[in-house]
Parts: structure tokens; C-alpha cells; sequence
């Protein structure tokens, strides 16, 4: 029997080169540069990755058999490799389902986005329109939950501000009048309002603050006290008596000689009625706010701040300033951006998955000729699945170090 060597040896040569007999038309077809655009368009989408995974694994194969001869593991070589083949074939599939998948994700992408943006603006408007009315609630919570007496502190000011007001409109003739006659020169009253205004503040604020530390004074039994601060209390009212309150009495003297005839009141009578006028104003002032509001202004003043110092046996726990946001406002934030970041994964993976799986598994016949065993463990479920090149090459270097204990 005689045989061909040159036939043997062309044969064996096909073998080892058979990609060459399809892969340049295989190449021409997928690239479709003859075809319409559309055509053109659909096979480089779907078919020029898949073709050239092919081909390469079919070059990649051809030495992978030549070394069966050489491996101690030949079955476990040879069926790992059918294996990759398996996975060559998923990875095409999945690549043709993933474009189609990707298309879907995109689009419900979209449409969560114009969600996202009209729920974000409307929740915006919401927070601009109902904003006064969380600042006067977060207002109303500070003062009633605080332990210092903001209410009445507010109210004492008003109020002394009102007195002082109301006394520099009726002292102001005669402040002016007797500062030109000291001067010679007659003064505007545009130019004695504001310091008198400020000067009567400080006096009525003054006279407050008398009465606190005479009430202080008589709740602790100092007699000493009490005695000392009862003679600056009636200097007081009757420096206001005299110079305030007659001058309010004064005013009021037309109203009554409007209903009486020939009626005179006299100063004693004057200053019998101014005193009573300042005791009442003093008294309903004093137990209605300004017993609460005037000790914490003297405190203020004195820079001891406005409320009691912190027991240190029991120290409070600091409150974080409350924000101007309202809580569903913050938390709609949080799940949008949360949905945001989830989806923006799912499109990610959606479109980098599918042909990363046709590459991997074309990685992993490489890997299979190089050192007998596969990179990648495919299919990829999720992007986080794709390692790092330092963990990818770690875990090369933990599977060769486990496979030298092996054998």
C-alpha cells in the first residue's frame, strides 16, 4: 500500500489552518459593506462580535488540541474545553437577548427619568409654598419647648418700646422747650425725637429692672435689701410720676374739662392720679410678661446668657439644627437618587454585560492553552461580578499556587 505523503501533509495542514477556509468570507458577510445601510447597521451590531470570538476561538482551539498529547490531564483538559465552547455559545445568546434587553432598560430609563424630574419639580414647588409655614411651626416648637420665656422676653421689649413711644409723642414739647430755652434757638422735633425715644427706652427698661431685684430682694428675705431697692424703686416712680406720667395726666386734662364745667384738678390731684397710672400700668405689666421677660433681658445684658447654665451631673444631649427641608422632602430626595444610582447600574450593565461575556468567554480559551483552567466564570449576573485587574490577578496567582498543591 503505498500513500501520499504530500496528501497526509496537505491534509494535516487543513486541519491545523481550517479557520482560513471561512473566516474572510465570514468577515466580508458579517462586515456588510455592499448591503443597505439598515442591513449594514444590523449585522456589525449583531453579528461582527460574535464572528470574531468565532474565529478566534477556532485559532485558539487548533494549538489547544496539540497539546493533549503533552498534559498528564488530558480528560479534564479536553472536556473543559468543550466547556468553553458551551460558554462561547451562551455568551453569543446572551449578547443577541442583551442588545434587545438593553433597548428595553433604556427606554424604562427614560421614562423613570421624566418621572423623577416632574415628581422633583412638583416636590420643589411644595417645599418654595409650604416653607412660611414650616418656619412659623419650627418657630412656635423653639418657643414653647425652650425653657427660656421668649414670649414674654418679646412682649416686654414691645411693650417698653410702646411706653417709650408713647412718652416721648406727650414729653416732647416740653423737652423742646426747654432745650431752647437753655440753647436760645428753637429746636426741630425731628431732631429730638430719636434720643429722646432711646433716653425714655433706657429709663423704662431701667425701671423693670428695679422691680426685678426688688421682687428678688423679697422672695430671698434680704431686709437690707428690700429696704435699699424700695428707696431706689420710689425715686423711680417718682422720677417717672413727675416727668412721664404727669405729663400723660396733663394731656388728658381737655378730656375731662370737656364733661365738666369749671373743672380744675390740681397737682395734688395730678400727681395722685400719675401715681396710680404708674402702678397699674407697672402692676399688669409686671404678672402678665414682664415678671418672666425681664430677668432673662437683665441676664442677657450681663452676659450670662438667656437661659440656666447645664447641670453637669446631667449634661443635655446637643440637638442637630433642624433643617428648613421638610422630612417627606428629604426622603423623596433619598429614593430618587437611590432609584437614580440603582438604575443607572442596571442600564450600565445592560449595556457593557453582554459583549464583555462574548470577550470573556474568548479570554478564557486562552487562558485554557495557557494554564489549563478558565479566567472568567461566566455568565456575568452584574457588573460588580467583573473583577479588578489586582483581584484578577490575585486570584490567577491563588488558582496556580492551589493547583501546584494538588498535584
Amino acid at each position: 500500500m503505498v500513500i501520499d505523503i504530500n496528501a497526509v501533509v496537505r491534509y494535516i495542514v487543513s486541519l491545523l489552518l481550517f479557520p482560513t477556509f471561512f473566516q474572510w468570507d465570514l468577515l466580508l458577510f458579517v462586515w456588510g459593506a455592499a448591503d443597505p445601510p439598515w442591513v449594514m447597521a444590523a449585522k456589525r451590531l449583531f453579528l461582527l462580535l460574535p464572528a470574531l470570538a468565532f474565529i478566534a476561538s477556532c485559532w485558539l482551539t487548533v494549538p489547544a488540541m496539540l497539546t493533549v498529547v503533552v498534559r498528564s490531564n488530558r480528560k479534564d483538559f479536553i472536556t473543559a474545553l468543550f466547556v468553553t465552547w458551551w460558554d462561547l455559545g451562551k455568551a453569543i445568546l446572551s449578547f443577541w437577548g442583551g442588545i434587545f434587553r438593553f433597548v428595553i432598560v433604556c427606554v424604562g430609563s427614560v421614562v423613570g427619568l421624566l418621572k423623577v424630574i416632574v415628581v422633583g419639580i412638583w416636590s420643589v414647588v411644595l417645599e418654595v409654598l409650604t416653607l412660611p409655614f414650616r418656619l412659623i411651626r419650627k418657630a412656635g416648637e423653639s418657643v414653647t419647648s425652650t425653657t427660656v420665656p421668649w414670649i414674654a422676653v418679646v412682649l416686654t421689649v414691645i411693650w417698653c418700646l410702646i411706653e417709650a413711644m408713647v412718652f416721648t409723642y406727650v414729653t416732647t414739647p416740653l423737652v423742646i422747650d426747654t432745650l431752647s430755652n437753655i440753647s436760645g434757638e428753637q429746636l426741630a422735633a425731628a431732631t429730638v425725637r430719636i434720643p429722646l425715644f432711646l433716653f425714655l427706652l433706657f429709663i423704662v427698661l431701667g425701671s423693670y429692672a428695679v422691680l426685678s431685684n426688688f421682687v428678688n430682694a423679697v422672695k430671698s428675705k434680704q431686709v437690707m435689701g428690700i429696704i435699699t431697692i424700695s428707696a431706689i424703686e420710689l425715686v423711680v416712680m417718682s422720677v417717672e410720676v413727675m416727668f412721664l406720667y404727669r405729663e400723660f395726666v396733663d394731656s388728658l386734662v381737655p378730656w375731662f374739662a370737656q364733661y365738666s364745667q369749671g373743672f380744675e384738678l390740681g397737682m395734688a390731684w395730678t400727681i395722685a392720679i400719675a401715681c396710680l397710672a404708674w402702678f397699674g400700668v407697672r402692676s399688669i405689666s409686671w404678672f402678665l410678661f414682664a415678671g418672666a421677660g425681664t430677668p432673662t433681658i437683665l441676664s442677657i445684658i450681663q452676659g450670662k446668657g438667656a437661659g440656666a447654665p447645664p447641670v453637669k451631673e446631667k449634661p443635655v444631649e446637643k440637638v442637630p439644627p433642624s433643617s428648613l427641608l421638610s422630612r417627606h422632602f428629604v426622603t423623596t430626595i433619598k429614593e430618587e437618587a437611590l432609584w437614580i444610582r440603582t438604575k443607572g447600574d442596571d442600564l450600565l450593565g445592560a449595556f457593557i454585560l453582554p459583549p464583555l461575556q462574548v470577550v470573556a468567554a474568548t479570554v478564557n480559551f486562552c487562558t485554557l492553552l495557557v494554564s489549563g483552567r478558565h479566567l472568567f466564570e461566566l455568565p456575568f449576573s452584574s457588573i460588580y461580578e467583573i473583577l479588578s485587574t489586582k483581584e484578577m490577578l490575585a486570584s490567577v496567582a491563588a488558582k496556580r499556587e492551589a493547583g501546584e498543591v494538588a498535584s
